[in-house]
C-alpha cells in the first residue's frame, strides 16, 4: 500500500497517526499539496491511499478506519455498541466538525484572527465533545481503549487546538483527552512529519487559493445550532407544556391535504411552486449519477412541497434534438425519430420504477417546441439581440458534412483531455469550439476533418449583460441558489459575456425560420431549456399561467453543475431579450458529481449502475433512493460505493429506522391486541415530544432551503430518539410488572407508535413505498399526509393497527461483492452476470478475497465517503 501525503495537509495528521498506531504496512510518499494522485478525480486530492489492487481511498476517515480494521484492533477490542458509537463520531466529524473547523481555520490562518471570532464558530462542537467525555467518564471517546475515532477527531482538531487559547479551560474533559492524545507517540510523530515550518506555509498558501468559507453563514448556522441544542437541553416547563398541549390536540389540528385537479394551475393566494429537472438526453440510459443530479432530487423536493400543501407542478421530459441523437441513430442504424421513441420509453420506465412523481413527463420533439422556440427567436431578432457571423467549422469531406458538437472529438486545448467533445470538455468542464480541438477526429468515419467557413446566428449576450446582472442580483439575493451555481454564474459574468452561437449545421432539430438559415437548426443549448415551456404547453394550453407569471410563481431548477451556465446565463438572456414577462428561475439547485467506486460512470464502457439495471439487482427502488439521497453531492463530489450501500442499508435502515418502527408496531400487537393503548404522559415523555418537535422543525427548515441530504439526517435522528426511548423505558419488562409498570408500558408504546406514524409522513419524499408500507401496517389515514411544524398525536388510544412486518432486509457482503463485480465494466456483461448473482449460485472463484474484503471493508467501515475540505 502507498499513502500519499503532503506537509501541512489538513487530513494528513489523522491518517499518518492511524498508520503508525496500527503498524500498517504502508509506504509513505510525500508530495506537493497540488499533486494529482487519484486519476479519476478532476482536482488534487491528498491524502490518498492506494491499495494493493490499485484502488484508491481518499476519505481521511475511511483511510484511518481501514488501518484499524486491517490490524484487527477494533474487532478484538470493541463490542457492537462501541462500534456503533465510533461510527457516529465518524459521521459527526464529517457533517458537523469539519465544516466548522474549515471556517475557523480560514479566519485564524489566513486572516490571522483570534479570540471569539474564531472560537464562536467552533464552540458548539467543542462543547459537544466535552459533554460526551464527561458523561461517559472514560479516557477515550468509545471507552477505555483508544480507537480510530479518537485519532480521527484528534487529527481534525489539532490544526486549530495546537493554539491552546482555542480550548477553553472550563472544558476539562475535552482538554484532558486532547492533551492525552498529544502525548501519544504516534500522534507526536505525525505532528513532526506533517506540521513542519514548510507545512504551515503550504497550509496557508493552500487556504488562500480557495474561496473563503461563507463565514457569516457558518456563524449563523452555528448560532442556530447552539440555540437548538440549548432549547433541547434547557426547554422551560412552559415551553414543554405548550408542545405537549399541541400534541394532545391530535389529528384534528392538522390541515386537510391539498389535492389539486389536473391540469394543475396557479392559485391566487397559495404558494405556487414550479419545479423542473434538467431534461435528460434521450440518446442513452441514465446512470445513478444522472438520476440523483436531476430527477430524484427534484422529485424529493416536489413530494415535500406537496406535503406542505403548496400548489406544486413538477415537469420534465427528454431532450431529443441535436448531435447526440443523430450520432446514436447512426450507431444503431435507426432514424433519429426511432431513437427518440425507443429511448423515451426506456427513460419513462426507469423513472416510473424509481417512483419519480412527475406531474407530466414530456419530450422536445413536439409542435409546441417548434412554435415556442421559433417565437422566442423571432422576438430576439426583432429586438436586435441576434448577430450574424462567419464561423470556421470542422468539415469531414469524406462524410460531406460539417461536424457539430458530438460528431467530433479531440484533445482539449485547456486540460489535454483526449476525449473532449466539439462543444465541451467533460474533464475540465470548459466550453470549447470544435476548431480549438487538438488532433480532431470525425466520430462517424474516424477521418481527419478540415476547417471550412459557414454563416451562423449568435445571441448577443454582451448587449444583454446589464439586464442579466440586474436580474441575477435580485434572484440570488431573494432565492436559494447553491454555492456552485452562484459561483459559476458570477464567473461567466466576471470573465465578460461573449456572443453565443445558437445555430448548427444539422438536420435533426428545431428549424431556423429565417431565409439563408433554413437548412440549419437551433443549437441544443438555446433550444433545450425552452423544452420546459413546451412540455408544460403539452400538459396544458394554459401554460403561460406558469411561465409568464413571475409575481405568483416560485421556480426551482434542478440540475448538475455542468448545466448551470445555460440555465443561469444563456436561457435567462434568451427570455429577457424577448421583452415578455417570463417566469425566470428563483432557486437554482445544482449538485456536484457522483462518481462510481474508484472511477467514473461510463456509458461507453458500461461502468457503473444504470437505471434499467438497478431493478434487476433485486434491491428495492426505495433503497436506491435512500442511498443516493444520503450521499447526494450537495457541496462537492461524492462516490457511490457498494460496501457503503450495504453499510447504510444494514445500519441506518435495518437497525435504526426499521428496527424502531417494527418494534413500536409489534409491541402494540403483542401486548395490546393491535389497539393503541392509553397514554398518560410524564415530564420525560413531554420532553421527548419536544425533542421530536425540534427535529421536525429542523427537517422543515432544511428542506425549505433544499438541503435534501441534511434533512434526511433529521429523520434518522427521530428514529434514534425513538429507539433510545424504548431502550431506556423497557416496555417489554414493564408490561410484566405492577399496575404502575403496566401503565408506564402503555404510555411508552403509545408514544412510540405515534413517532412511527410521524416517520411514515416525513419519509414520503425520500422513500415513498416504505412510507406507504408503514401507513398500511399502522392503518394511517391518507388525510394525515401533511407536514406542519408541530408533532401531534395521530394514532389516539383505541386506534386499531394492522399486521406489522419488517420493512427492510439485510444486504449480505457476498451478495454486494458479486454485484460490484457485475457492474465493473460492460453493461451487457453485467446484465448476464446479474441473473447469476440473483440466482443464488455460490460464488466459487475469489471466495477468500470476498471474505477478506468483507472483514476489512465490511459492515461498519465506510460511514461516509463524501469529502469535506476547506
Amino acid at each position: 500500500m502507498k499513502l500519499c501525503l503532503s506537509e501541512g495537509s489538513l487530513g494528513g495528521l489523522k491518517v499518518l497517526a492511524a498508520a503508525k498506531a496500527t503498524g500498517a504496512p504502508v509506504e509513505v510518499q510525500w508530495l506537493p499539496q497540488e499533486a494529482h494522485v487519484v486519476p479519476f478525480l478532476t482536482r488534487p486530492q491528498l491524502p490518498a491511499l492506494q491499495l494493493e489492487n490499485g484502488s484508491f481511498l481518499f476519505s481521511t476517515n475511511v483511510i484511518s478506519q481501514y488501518f484499524f480494521r486491517l490490524s484487527g484492533k477494533e474487532i478484538s477490542n470493541f463490542n457492537n455498541e462501541q462500534s456503533d458509537f465510533a461510527n457516529q463520531f465518524f459521521e459527526w466529524d464529517i457533517t458537523e466538525l469539519e465544516p466548522a473547523l474549515s471556517a475557523a481555520l480560514y479566519l485564524h490562518v489566513v486572516q490571522e484572527k483570534k479570540g471569539e471570532d474564531v472560537l464562536g464558530i467552533i464552540r458548539k462542537p467543542l462543547d459537544y465533545l466535552d459533554q460526551i467525555l464527561t458523561q461517559k467518564g472514560t479516557s477515550y471517546l468509545t471507552g477505555d481503549v483508544e480507537s480510530a475515532a479518537d485519532i480521527v477527531l484528534w487529527g481534525s482538531l489539532f490544526p486549530l487546538l495546537r493554539d491552546d487559547s482555542f480550548l477553553p479551560n472550563e472544558l476539562k474533559a475535552l482538554r484532558s483527552w486532547f492533551q492525552n492524545m498529544n502525548l501519544k507517540e504516534y500522534c507526536r510523530k505525525a505532528v513532526e512529519s506533517v506540521w513542519t515550518p514548510k507545512g504551515l506555509l503550504e497550509l496557508k498558501a493552500h487556504l488562500q487559493k480557495h474561496p473563503a468559507p461563507s463565514l457569516t453563514l457558518q456563524k449563523s448556522a452555528t448560532n442556530e445550532a447552539k440555540e437548538e441544542e440549548s432549547a433541547q437541553q434547557h426547554l422551560s416547563d412552559v415551553e414543554i407544556e405548550a408542545i405537549a398541549e399541541i400534541w394532545s390536540r391530535g389529528s384534528a389540528s392538522l390541515p386537510n391535504p391539498w389535492k389539486p385537479q389536473h391540469p394543475i394551475l396557479p392559485v391566487e393566494g397559495m404558494k405556487n411552486v414550479l419545479i423542473t429537472s434538467a431534461l435528460p438526453y434521450v440518446n442513452n440510459v441514465p446512470h445513478l449519477g444522472n438520476i440523483i443530479g436531476c430527477v430524484l432530487s427534484a422529485d424529493t423536493f416536489a413530494r415535500y412541497c406537496r406535503l406542505r400543501n403548496w400548489n406544486t407542478l413538477y415537469i420534465c421530459g427528454t431532450d431529443e434534438y441535436g448531435t447526440a441523437t443523430e450520432t446514436k441513430a447512426m450507431e444503431e442504424g435507426l432514424t433519429p425519430q426511432q431513437i427518440c421513441d425507443k429511448y423515451y420509453s426506456i427513460h419513462a420506465q426507469i423513472y416510473q420504477w424509481f417512483n419519480i412523481s412527475f406531474d407530466y413527463f414530456g419530450r422536445t420533439t413536439t409542435v409546441q417546441q417548434t412554435t415556442i422556440a421559433q417565437r422566442i427567436f423571432q422576438q430576439l431578432l426583432e429586438r436586435n439581440y441576434l448577430l450574424t457571423e462567419t464561423v470556421d467549422q470542422l468539415k469531414c469531406e469524406k462524410c460531406a458534412r460539417f461536424l457539430a458538437d458530438r460528431f467530433v472529438e479531440g484533445i482539449c486545448p485547456f486540460c489535454n483531455y483526449e476525449e473532449a467533445r466539439g462543444d465541451q470538455c467533460d474533464k475540465c468542464g470548459k466550453l470549447i469550439n470544435a476548431t480549438e480541438l487538438k488532433k480532431p477526429v470525425c466520430k462517424v468515419c474516424q477521418g481527419t476533418p478540415v476547417v471550412k467557413s459557414s454563416q451562423h446566428l449568435f445571441l448577443d449576450l454582451p448587449k444583454l449583460e446589464d439586464s442579466l446582472e440586474k436580474w441575477l442580483a435580485v434572484s440570488q439575493s431573494s432565492g436559494d441558489w447553491t454555492p456552485n451555481s452562484r459561483y459559476i454564474a458570477r464567473s461567466w459574468i466576471r470573465d465578460g459575456l461573449k456572443p453565443r452561437c445558437i445555430t448548427r449545421d444539422l438536420k435533426w432539430g428545431t428549424p431556423v425560420p429565417l431565409d439563408g438559415f433554413r437548412e440549419k437548426v437551433f443549437y441544443v443549448w438555446f433550444d433545450a431549456p425552452i423544452g420546459y415551456l413546451s412540455i408544460t404547453a403539452n400538459y396544458t394550453d394554459q401554460w403561460e399561467k406558469w411561465w409568464k407569471n413571475p409575481e405568483q410563481i416560485q421556480l426551482y431548477n434542478f440540475m448538475a453543475k455542468d448545466n448551470v451556465p445555460f440555465h443561469s446565463v444563456v436561457f435567462p438572456c434568451s427570455l429577457l431579450g424577448t421583452g415578455d414577462n417570463y417566469t425566470l428561475v428563483n432557486h437554482l439547485i445544482a449538485t456536484e458529481y457522483l462518481n462510481y467506486e474508484d472511477g467514473k460512470f461510463s456509458k461507453s464502457r458500461g461502468v457503473g449502475v444504470f437505471g434499467d439495471m438497478a431493478k434487476d439487482t433485486g434491491i428495492p427502488a426505495d433503497i436506491w433512493r435512500f442511498y443516493l439521497l444520503y450521499l447526494r453531492p450537495e457541496s462537492q463530489d461524492s462516490a457511490f460505493s457498494w460496501n457503503d450501500l450495504m453499510i447504510k442499508n444494514n445500519s441506518e435502515l435495518l437497525n435504526t429506522l426499521g428496527n424502531f418502527i417494527n418494534r413500536a408496531g409489534t409491541f402494540v400487537c403483542k401486548f395490546f391486541g393491535g389497539c393503541v393503548p392509553t397514554m398518560d404522559l410524564t415530564q420525560d415523555d413531554k420532553r421527548l415530544l419536544a425533542h421530536i418537535t425540534l427535529e421536525l422543525r429542523q427537517y422543515n427548515q432544511l428542506l425549505e432551503k433544499v438541503k435534501i441530504r441534511d434533512a434526511l439526517r433529521t429523520i434518522l435522528n427521530i428514529a434514534r430518539h425513538g429507539n433510545q426511548y424504548l431502550q431506556v423505558n423497557e416496555p417489554w419488562k414493564c408490561i410484566k410488572g405492577s399496575d404502575a409498570d403496566k401503565k408506564r408500558a402503555s404510555t411508552v408504546i403509545g408514544v412510540a407508535v405515534n413517532i412511527a406514524s410521524l416517520l411514515s409522513v416525513v419519509l414520503q419524499p425520500y422513500m415513498p413505498n416504505v412510507s406507504t408500507a408503514i401507513q398500511d401496517q399502522l392503518c394511517i389515514a391518507s388525510s394525515f399526509n401533511v407536514v406542519t411544524n408541530d408533532f401531534v398525536c395521530t394514532l389516539p388510544a383505541g386506534h386499531q393497527i394492522g399486521m406489522v412486518t419488517p420493512l427492510f432486509q439485510k444486504l449480505e457482503a457476498e451478495q454486494i461483492e458479486n454485484l460490484r463485480k457485475c457492474f465493473s465494466g460492460g453493461q451487457q456483461k453485467a446484465a448476464a452476470n446479474i441473473q447469476k448473482t440473483l440466482g443464488g449460485k455460490e460464488h466459487q472463484e475469489g471466495d477468500k478475497q470476498v471474505r477478506l474484503d468483507s472483514e476489512v471493508l465490511g459492515m461498519k467501515l465506510v460511514t461516509n465517503v463524501v469529502i469535506i475540505k476547506v
